[in-house]
């Protein structure tokens, strides 16, 4: 069986009516919200990872080879925005998997999960946890959904339901997302799922403790950053993959020490 490519849209250029300044700019933890979500889903896919925007949208610094990709119609919709990152894919990937920018609490865990379930015969693995369908943490095979999508554009039609009405669409429970192992273990309140629409949920996550990982030699602290788990000025592997960026984002149960020390002689704070 050859290998699915896979990609990710991180959706970005909302309007932020509800939030009343641009969720992308948001700190998180000594990052912003638009360079965690990048760091997070790039750790899965093995495609491109691309940030829809506004046009003239301001961003912060992301990572080298993440592809910025303008949403030359505001005020359509989520709808619109996938169209414009499936677009700048250009058939690139099978799959991608969209997220919001707001949804920090996502865990990698989750998105290959997600990504895995979509079986040959879906065109959408769909989410549904908490009471709601997340058509923005969902899986999309970008052959059969961008026609899909570009036809509902071109009749006004801007819902997501409407998309998975004319879809394929393998519908992931609570129950079918935490029959995964590593879903279960990491995150088994499935905050993945949240997305932060107003400043009183926004402040509410952030004011949550940080994500426990475990820096080598020095056990476990909270840190959502690799500056914060105290390696921000190193050359650093999380999980064995080696990082360098302060802000490169950290998700529950990660593994950290410095490059080239087998015993994880990590330094500073305590966390």
């Amino acid at each position: 069986m050859s290998r699915r490519v896979t990609a990710a849209i991180v959706l970005a250029g909302g309007q932020s009516t509800r939030m009343g300044r641009p969720k992308a700019l948001l700190d998180w933890h000594g990052s912003t919200l638009v360079r965690r979500a990048v760091g997070l889903v790039a750790r899965v896919v093995d495609g491109p990872v691309v940030v829809v925007r506004a046009t003239g949208q301001a961003l912060p610094a992301l990572p080298p080879g993440t592809e910025v990709a303008d949403d030359a119609r505001e005020a359509r919709g989520p709808l619109q925005g996938i169209a414009a990152g499936l677009h700048a894919l250009g058939g690139r990937a099978e799959i991608a998997f969209v997220t919001g920018v707001d949804a920090p609490l996502l865990h990698p865990a989750l998105v290959a999960h997600v990504i895995a379930s979509l079986g040959p015969d879906d065109d959408v693995a769909l989410p549904q946890a908490h009471g709601f369908a997340h058509p923005l943490a969902a899986a999309y095979r970008t052959a059969t959904v961008a026609p899909l999508i570009d036809e509902l554009l071109a009749a006004d039609s801007l819902g997501t339901r409407p998309l998975m009405r004319r879809c394929r669409v393998r519908r992931l429970d609570e129950a079918a997302l935490l029959a995964d192992p590593a879903v279960a273990a990491l995150d088994p309140q499935l905050r993945s799922l949240e997305n932060l629409n107003e400043p009183a949920a926004y402040a509410a996550a952030h004011a949550r403790p940080e994500p426990p990982v475990t820096v080598e030699a020095r056990g476990t602290v909270r840190a959502a950053t690799l500056a914060r788990a105290g390696l921000g000025d190193v050359p650093a592997l999380v999980n064995d993959r080696p990082v360098s960026d302060p802000q490169e984002p950290l998700a529950a149960g990660d593994v950290v020490r410095v490059a080239g020390d087998p015993h994880g002689d990590a330094r500073g704070p305590s966390g």
